[in-house]
């Protein structure tokens, strides 16, 4: 009796650069040994089964398999005596040789010695499962000819390791024949579709697959169509030559399959192997063995190289079938089974390797399923998008460390959508400071020339309005130059005003901090302007004795001039001015309202300009929101403005925010 306990090889890996991280490997893998770490899609060799089913669907080719062609290659160039083991499966792979004897002289003319079928262990075990079931009918066995589903098996469900079938694969029982039959002096070289053979004990020397075979064909430049046509070396094998394909095992037992039905049940496929054993575990069925294999039959094996037409591959295998037991010598095939079966010992003996799982709390499923957006049942779509069946299952995943939150496509999509938002949010706040940056070097440029000019202009105005006012006083009041004289001090005093604006708005003297109380500020401003009659002046300050650090002269005077603005803007219509005051994000912030005309969307971009004004010719000089704007940014602060001139919009008004800072350092 052969035993072996299970060592871990890296048998699949992933191509790191190809891998897009589709999560179709994490959907396919029906052991759940991929693990997604930082956007990558890693292998858990603790975990994987070496079904292949990964390397099967990444359409990147992001996932490959040890190979072992070169090793077998070195060795056929020896003195080594070298036998090939076929998989019964080889009719399905090689269609394109017009027979199988074209196939086996391939094989002896890359170096084999001897080529022998591995249908023959297939009917060595099915003879010895049908022995078995008869000694023990009350005992219910899952077969154990697909190595990764005994892999499976012993990771997943440990508790069901002992139903596995106590026979060794077709594979080891054609090995064992051979190794007897040479006294062990020849090494074997088994040649299948399967990857997880690779790890299935080590008698075989080397297993490599029809891919790896077909790559030797090309390394030696090996023409198909010279190839001398040659048989395989006996023993020969019977019904086995029907085990990889569906409820292969059954038929290769030769008994009717109606009697059959009743007590095997086969499942091949990720899904269904699952779900069978699923069923199996909680006892569903009476008495009924298992059939089992990981692939849709062994003819859609990782190791093949097309993974398509299943049924001509099928039909491929039974037409051979068909033309072989024609031709078959019955008496001689039942000697050698008889032989083998009473010569060799078959059994194996398996042993569980649970994989050590974390099996979280319900709160921590919770706590992931809420973070995932999913705080309730029904936001649990299930829809599969990360690769697991259930959101639930990824949850757990998370936990585990084998699964990131981002792999949720719902969960993914949400929060793309409110970084899209974030985004679009610094972008205006980007624009905004853009903006605002042009229009403070504007500004600051344009309040360098002012002050320029209006030192420069300075003394020679002061001559002017001195000279002027000298004449006029001088004039007699009858003489009729005196209104000309009038006219020209009236003139040059409007120049000093516009001197005074300009260096106002380009003033670099210091602002004096002093503490008052907020409404007493409104007081003032509001008793500085005269207000008609038919505007309504309303202060909201909170909290009432609300406070703020400011130069009380300055500010006065910007407070002033944006109410005298107000009043303008109303005009002759009945309308209101607020006054607001309150603390916001450490500001002092101070709006001004009215609802007058508003201020056209073209214009808000250059009111604060110098001599820029929305007022008729004469009615306004343009400096009065440039001394403002000085004024705030004087105090280190901001000022803004909203407005509505467009009465289909709404009605008209306008609004100016102020913010300076609450400390005055």
């Amino acid at each position: 009796m052969e035993t072996r306990k299970l060592e871990y090889h890296q048998l699949v890996f992933t191509v790191q650069n190809r891998c897009k991280v589709c999560y179709t490997c994490v959907r396919e893998c029906p052991a759940k040994a991929i693990r997604i770490f930082n956007g990558q899609a890693d292998i858990l060799p603790d975990r994987c089964i070496t079904c292949g089913n990964c390397i099967k669907v990444c359409s990147q080719g992001a996932k490959d398999f040890v190979k072992h062609s070169d090793e077998v290659d070195e060795l056929l160039q020896t003195n080594e005596k070298v036998a090939a083991l076929v998989a019964p499966s080889f009719p399905s792979e090689f269609s394109d040789f017009k027979t199988h004897n074209n196939f086996v002289g391939l094989l002896r003319k890359l170096g084999f010695d001897y080529i022998y079928e591995v249908a023959f262990g297939a009917d060595l075990v099915a003879h010895t499962f049908k022995k078995l079931i008869k000694a023990n009918p009350d005992m219910q066995y899952i077969t154990s000819d697909c190595p990764a589903i005994v892999k499976f098996v012993k990771k997943y469900y440990p508790e069901l390791t002992e139903n596995l079938l106590p026979v060794c694969s077709p594979m080891n029982a054609m090995n064992r024949v051979v190794k007897n039959m040479f006294d062990y002096n020849i090494k074997t070289i088994f040649i299948g579709p399967c990857i997880a053979k690779k790890d299935d004990w080590e008698e075989v020397d080397f297993k490599i697959t029809y891919r790896e075979l077909r790559s030797l064909i090309q390394k030696h430049n090996i023409e198909i169509e010279n190839i001398e046509p040659s048989t395989f070396d006996p023993p020969y094998g019977g019904l086995g030559a029907i085990f990889p394909v569906s409820r292969g095992l059954i038929q290769a037992v030769d008994i009717d399959d109606k009697l059959y039905k009743s007590n095997i049940i086969a499942a091949e496929g990720r899904e269904d192997f699952q779900e069978a054993l699923k069923e199996f575990y909680s006892k569903t069925w009476g008495k009924e063995n298992l059939e089992l294999l990981c692939c849709d039959g062994c003819i859609m094996g990782p190791g093949t190289t097309s993974l398509s037409n299943r049924f001509a591959k099928e039909a491929f295998v039974t037409n051979y079938v068909k033309r072989k037991l024609k031709n078959i010598d019955w008496e001689e095939w039942e000697n050698n089974l008889n032989y083998w079966m009473e010569t060799l010992d078959l059994s194996v003996e398996y042993y569980p390797s649970p994989i050590e799982d974390l099996i979280p709390s319900e709160e921590e499923i919770r706590s992931v399923l809420i973070e995932l957006g999913k705080s309730t049942p029904e936001d649990e779509l299930n829809c599969g998008a990360c690769g697991y069946n259930t959101c639930r299952e990824h949850a757990i995943a998370i936990i585990k460390g084998i699964a990131e939150t981002e792999m949720c496509l719902p969960y993914t999509i949400d929060r793309l959508h409110s970084l899209l938002e974030e985004l679009n949010i610094s972008n205006k706040e980007l624009r905004d400071a853009q903006e605002a940056l042009k229009k403070t070097e504007k500004l600051a440029t344009m309040g360098q020339l002012s002050a320029g000019i209006a030192h420069e202009l300075n003394n020679p105005l002061g001559v002017i309005i001195m000279y002027a006012n000298i004449l006029y006083e001088e004039c007699p009041p009858d003489d009729p130059k005196r209104k000309d004289l009038e006219m020209i001090v009236s003139q040059a005093e409007r120049c000093r005003q516009i001197v005074k604006g300009l260096l106002n708005f380009a003033r670099k003297n210091q602002v004096v901090y002093e503490k008052i109380n907020i409404q007493n500020l409104f007081d003032k401003a509001i008793n500085s302007v005269i207000i008609p009659e038919h505007i309504t002046v309303k202060t909201k300050v909170d909290p009432p004795d609300l406070e703020g650090y400011i130069d009380i002269e300055q500010m006065l005077q910007a407070i002033t001039n944006l109410i005298q603005n107000s009043i303008d803007a109303i005009g002759n219509k009945k309308g209101e001015i607020i006054l607001e005051a309150q603390t916001k994000d450490n500001y002092l912030a101070i709006s001004v309202y009215d609802n007058g005309v508003g201020v056209p969307d073209s214009d808000l971009s250059k009111i604060f300009e110098p001599f820029f004004t929305t007022k008729p010719v004469g009615k306004g000089t343009g400096l009065g929101l440039a001394t403002v704007y000085g004024i705030i940014k004087m105090h280190r602060g901001k000022i803004e403005v909203e407005s509505n001139a467009d009465p289909s919009k709404g009605p008209t008004y306008t609004k100016f925010y102020i913010f300076i800072p609450q400390s005055k350092n």
